[in-house]
């Protein structure tokens, strides 16, 4: 069976500006051509299909004609609502839609309750699991803590329970919205710190056959059998080694991955980092192949240079980031905010605050639990008002 693993389109999303839809429904046009070229037999969309919660309208439309193209393929296709997205609107109409082979699954209740497919080879479970929010479904699986662990632990124990149900020899798929131990991530994706532990172990998915993730942007294998797909598109700079794929995975007949292969999404336009003073910038023939590229430049000169920006577009039209890293500087006393904060949780930057305001000494333990539960609660009272909007 031929699994087309995708995830994070984050539909409505810009990029330093530049909107992306354009470029968003180039990607959707290839993955419908993929679909029919490739003689795929299911399509898998592990979450942050849309950006926000309330994404612009024609991130919507985007969708709603990408959904009737795939319904019109006759290849289902099952989704999962990602930490961006609202679940409770992803899932609207979801009965409805389900009957066109289009099986939206944004609701924790119903992640053991599989789409079933069939090949010659018997049946295949495609249990769909959606972002899982800790302090909003603990109570829901009866997990033991809050943390991402526990709560994907005890949904996974519930997949592996209807599994164990199911005729020997059934072959099964998951899809989950995670933060992985082993992923790399990047600049672009939105914090799911809870607990002050983020990454959940592989092993959290053994018994099944693959686990199609979504979340990290870097197309990346954790193991065989656990992959992530990545971003369609670049959302950061820091994304600017990735190559933007998704995976077509061979399901064998006796739930052995007979191949993985990276399919190349199109690249609106490729991104560069540059960093150096600004008249070699300006000057430096190597820098000839970045000319149409996105642009991040980092000026690195001792004195900010008059009207740096126009001086940067006149060679590199698409400049869309500029910042100063002047030369001989103390190495954070020049850096700026962004610079210091890039990297570093909610939970990291509060502690720095802490040891700030008194002039020294890092947050003891009962400080960093307190703030952590104030993370924790805040993170948890804006999933319950998005879901009661």
């Amino acid at each position: 069976m031929k699994l087309l693993h995708t995830s994070d389109w984050h539909l409505g999303r810009a990029f330093h500006r530049v909107n992306l839809l354009g470029a968003q429904a180039a990607f959707v046009d290839h993955l419908v051509e993929t679909v029919r070229e490739r003689e795929v037999d299911a399509v898998l969309v592990a979450g942050d299909v849309y950006d926000r919660a309330v994404p612009p309208l024609p991130a919507v439309e985007l969708f709603d004609r990408t959904l009737h193209r795939l319904a019109d393929l006759g290849v289902p296709t099952v989704m999962i609502s990602g930490n961006h997205d609202s679940a409770r609107r992803l899932g609207v109409g979801a009965g409805l839609i389900d009957r066109a082979g289009i099986h939206l699954r944004t609701d924790p209740a119903g992640c053991a309750d599989p789409v079933v497919l069939a090949d010659v080879h018997g049946e295949v479970a495609l249990y769909g699991l959606p972002y899982l929010e800790p302090a909003l479904v603990k109570d829901q699986f009866s997990a033991d803590k809050v943390s991402h662990e526990a709560v994907l632990g005890a949904a996974m124990d519930r997949i592996r329970a209807d599994l164990a149900a199911r005729a020997p020899g059934t072959r099964s798929v998951v899809l989950a919205h995670a933060f992985v131990t082993g992923g790399q991530s990047s600049d672009s994706e939105r914090d799911i710190t809870v607990g002050g532990v983020e990454a959940v172990p592989a092993s959290v998915f053994e018994g099944v056959d693959y686990a199609a993730l979504g979340h990290l942007h870097g197309c990346q294998t954790i193991n065989e059998r656990v992959r992530y797909s990545g971003s369609p598109l670049a959302y950061s700079f820091s994304e600017v080694h990735h190559r933007k794929t998704m995976w077509l995975i061979e399901l064998g007949a006796d739930g052995e991955i007979g191949g993985a292969e990276r399919i190349d999404a199109p690249v609106p336009r490729a991104l560069a980092r540059l960093r150096g003073r600004l008249d070699d910038l300006l000057a430096d023939q190597a820098h000839a192949v970045h000319e149409d590229a996105w642009v991040e430049a980092t000026l690195t000169d001792p004195v900010r240079p008059d009207d740096p920006m126009a001086r940067l577009a006149a060679r590199f039209p698409h400049t869309l980031s500029l910042a100063f890293d002047p030369e001989g500087r103390e190495e954070e006393s020049g850096s700026s905010y962004a610079q210091r904060l890039r990297g570093r949780s909610d939970q990291e930057i509060a502690e720095d605050f802490v040891a700030h305001v008194r002039g020294g000494g890092r947050a003891d333990e009962a400080e960093r639990a307190v703030l952590q539960g104030a993370f924790d609660d805040v993170r948890a009272d804006d999933s319950r008002q998005e879901t009661h909007r």
